[in-house]
């Protein structure tokens, strides 16, 4: 059985009403309810959490999936009390031991003592930027990726925490140019090709 965490990040403020982290949110959970042997649990942050219980949801999934639009380059302010909360909550209790430095030696192994090492997760963003913006020279993200630039202490985190990466998506210009069917059919495609060999689809009788 192939367990799945999906945590949606969106959040009421501002002019944001989350609406397109709940879509992307029900693609994912509808692309798993089409599979066989797969068990899904949700978190939607803007509902409330309990730090304990999320640490539970961390040490009881095989994958996580994130959903979270960025704000001014960055996680919101929602999500990152969500990070800060679980992730402080799960201290010796799954999701890391220490900061995998010795007294003895503490110049080297720093980010080696998280206890998910048999996780992987998956992020997803939404942006207002274009993805042109990452791309051409010359334009502001300096070529560099999302994952590699703006996202890149995210996946740092994951990984202080053990976890290996799945392929991100990014969702780019969903304010001016939002075609919401079409990024929904190629984020399906990119489920598909990530979870390819993990997840056998149902067979109809």
């Amino acid at each position: 059985m192939k367990k799945i965490l999906i945590i949606n990040a969106g959040q009421h403020f501002g002019h944001s009403g989350g609406r397109f982290n709940n879509t992307v949110t029900a693609e994912t959970v509808a692309f798993f309810n089409d599979q066989s042997g797969v068990e899904v649990r949700q978190t939607i942050i803007a509902d409330g959490y309990d730090p304990a219980e999320e640490v539970e949801k961390f040490v009881w999934a095989d994958t996580i999936i994130y959903h979270t639009p960025i704000w001014w380059f960055q996680l919101p302010h929602g999500f990152k009390q969500y990070i800060d909360e679980v992730f402080t909550a799960g201290h010796r209790k799954g999701i890391y031991r220490s900061d995998g430095r010795s007294s003895e030696n503490p110049d080297i192994n720093y980010g080696t003592g998280g206890m998910l090492h048999d996780k992987t997760y998956m992020l997803t963003t939404s942006w207002n930027a274009p993805e042109t913006a990452f791309t051409l020279p010359g334009e502001f993200f300096k070529e560099r990726s999302v994952d590699d630039g703006p996202l890149f202490g995210f996946h740092r985190m994951n990984a202080f925490a053990g976890m290996q990466p799945l392929i991100s998506f990014h969702f780019h210009d969903i304010e001016k140019n939002a075609d919401v069917v079409r990024d929904m059919e190629r984020y399906r495609v990119h489920l598909s090709k990530v979870f390819e060999t993990v997840i056998t689809p149902q067979i109809a009788a």
